[in-house]
């Protein structure tokens, strides 16, 4: 069962009362969305890197707010986005739309989100010249992909209530998606997730965290970056 619920900063989530989990922070949806993989991870990318087009890997598209707030910052910034997402049981636009994220991007990119949503769990669609999305219905591990981007949002279900989302193969398998130079960016750290990024020879930071929680995990290629 799913059902709206409202977070710290006056944003809403959805909860799932199968997994036991919101999909996003109570502390703050908007506020964890923007500082965990936007600031964090699109702006970080962006600014080391000083290019005009940026593609990007969700793991755990949800309920679209990380592509949102990410395409409203790429279009401000005359930013090429290719966006992908990963998810295993998609959530119907009746349901996003309850959501009121509309209030956060401009009319425009939420009109054509929340049009062509379906269409892009089956095939890659353009919600203007500058953006394209794809999300790839499917659970993690069957994810395949010739493409490899330059920033990864790693937004699974916490590993108390997923934990088969954050093992050594999960995660291994997620990095190779990751181009030489990108960036590996997830709300939560521990000593396991640390281990395991760090022995695919990513350089690991202990980033700030979203309000709530101290530090959330950042890691990146340092030959490049």
């Amino acid at each position: 069962m799913l059902k709206i619920v409202k977070t710290s900063d006056g944003s809403n989530t959805i909860f799932n009362s199968e997994v036991g989990e919101n999909y996003h922070s109570y502390h703050g949806a908007l506020q964890e969305s923007k500082h965990v993989f936007v600031k964090s991870g699109l702006q970080y990318f962006l600014d080391k890197s000083e290019t005009k087009q940026i593609s990007i890997l969700e793991v755990g598209f949800g309920t679209g707010l990380n592509f949102l707030l990410s395409a409203d910052y790429c279009f401000a910034e005359n930013i090429q986005l290719n966006y992908t997402g990963i998810e295993a049981y998609p959530l119907t636009d009746e349901m996003i739309s309850q959501t009121g994220y509309n209030e956060y991007v401009t009319v425009d990119l939420w009109q054509e989100f929340i049009k062509n949503y379906p269409s892009s769990l089956q095939n890659p669609i353009e919600i203007n010249k500058a953006c394209h999305l794809q999300i790839a219905n499917a659970k993690l591990m069957n994810f395949q992909s010739n493409q490899k981007f330059d920033v990864i949002y790693f937004d699974a279900f916490a590993a108390t209530y997923q934990p088969e989302m954050w093992d050594e193969a999960a995660i291994m398998h997620t990095l190779q998606f990751l181009k030489t130079g990108g960036v590996f960016v997830t709300y939560a750290i521990t000593g396991n997730l640390k281990r395991i990024v760090k022995s695919l020879g990513l350089k690991v930071e202990k980033a700030p965290g979203a309000p709530g929680k101290r530090e959330m995990l950042r890691a990146y290629y340092p030959t490049c970056i």
